[in-house]
């Protein structure tokens, strides 16, 4: 499973990318987490089973779904509280929801 997260210089999720790999080691999902800024997801959209945005990026929603939608990559943006929490557990669990399709 990879999932790449986007904020708008990549270092804010940078924190959020350690807690999510925590999470997922203490869990036994095995997966690649990795951050970019918005100017480079386009370079690494292609490498993800899921894109999800920071809050403050929310505005590149359609633009990027429309540009993944033949591929099928689900994009979203992460809850804001998640993501202010830095709480690893509930964003990696969005992510793999999403890929599921449920």
């Amino acid at each position: 499973m990879n999932i790449l997260l986007c904020c708008s210089a990549g270092m804010s999720t940078s924190l959020l990318v350690t807690k999510m790999e925590e999470s997922a080691r203490n869990q036994g999902v095995d997966c690649h987490i990795w951050a970019v800024g918005s100017t480079e997801v386009n370079n690494e959209m292609d490498k993800a089973d899921v894109i999800l945005l920071g809050p403050q990026v929310r505005y590149l929603l359609s633009k990027l779904q429309e540009a993944v939608k033949e591929k099928g990559i689900p994009v979203a943006t992460i809850n804001p509280m998640f993501y202010g929490l830095c709480n690893g557990e509930e964003v990696l669990k969005q992510a793999t929801t999403l890929i599921k399709g449920e």
